[in-house]
């Protein structure tokens, strides 16, 4: 028997447009809740699809707005052609930032939605209102933080302030950037699922943290001189590792095998996250 659609969920799609990203960050009491709700393509839009969801609304919309159409006109085209939009939920954002939200007239109580410029907010099965309002007021007023901080931020004030009125299970963040992900050659820079999980959100939290050490940039500025005094400590704790051998090329074998190696470049400077890992790893 197929699972049943993510009924009760809470979410935020959204842009920066000044760093060019799209997101969705979702959490319901449904398993897996990442592998429905959450679509986004840079520079076109991203949606989230909830409430006895219809999967299509994810490629399908893409589609429409990479046609030129806004967040609404997408959202009407969608639901017209859908017999059972009365208990759907969609929320979009578009490749400009406008957004919008449909709630259809059978969602379960609470159910609803609000937008604001480059979001679109929604939940239902909600303690209250309370739940949507946290999504919205967190996300105007984090505008200092990257998008995928910024969406956590707002999984949590929500959780806060309610939430899904069944309680937690999943939870999932999703943020593209053209030609920003692994090796550049990927358009998905965070993509984060949390499946299963007595406090989804605190643990998306956890593996954020996790991924922002293996794929976050420190600014070169930030980066240190490799010296002769730490090259001779580099490679001392690589040679305790077991790479041995011309620096530059124990150093990256090391990365490598530490999942670091988006965050190397030679061995004339040094990501300070990286000699922290390094040390933290070697006992020298």
């Amino acid at each position: 028997m197929a699972p049943e659609p993510p009924v009760a969920t809470y979410s935020i799609v959204a842009c920066d447009l000044a760093a060019g990203q799209w997101g969705v960050a979702v959490q319901s009491r449904f398993l897996a809740v990442g592998s429905v709700v959450p679509w986004a393509e840079p520079h076109v839009g991203a949606i989230a699809t909830q409430s006895y969801a219809n999967p299509r609304y994810g490629p399908d919309g893409l589609a429409l707005l990479r046609e030129g159409r806004t967040a609404q006109e997408a959202i009407d085209a969608l639901t017209a052609a859908d017999e059972d939009r009365a208990q759907r939920q969609v929320g979009i954002v578009d490749g400009g930032g406008r957004a919008a939200t449909f709630t259809g007239d059978e969602c379960h109580d609470w159910a609803g939605g609000r937008i604001g410029d480059c979001y679109a907010a929604q939940g239902n099965i909600l303690v209250s209102a309370a739940t949507v309002d946290a999504l919205a007021v967190t996300f105007e007023s984090n505008g200092h933080l990257e998008l995928a901080q910024r969406l956590i931020e707002c999984l949590a004030a929500a959780q806060a302030a309610g939430g899904d009125r069944r309680g937690q299970q999943s939870a999932s963040l999703l943020v593209v950037e053209k030609d920003a992900g692994y090796a550049k050659l990927s358009d998905t820079i965070v993509d984060l699922r949390v499946d299963d999980h007595m406090r989804p959100i605190a643990e998306l939290r956890r593996l954020f943290a996790l991924h922002q050490e293996i794929f976050g940039a420190t600014p070169q500025e930030d980066w240190v001189d490799v010296d002769e005094r730490l090259a001779a400590e580099l490679r001392e704790r690589l040679s305790e590792l077991g790479h041995d051998g011309e620096l530059e090329k124990a150093f990256s074998d090391w990365a490598g095998a530490a999942n670091l190696e988006e965050r190397i470049d030679g061995v004339a400077r040094i990501d300070p996250i990286v000699l922290d890992a390094l040390r933290r790893e070697s006992s020298g």
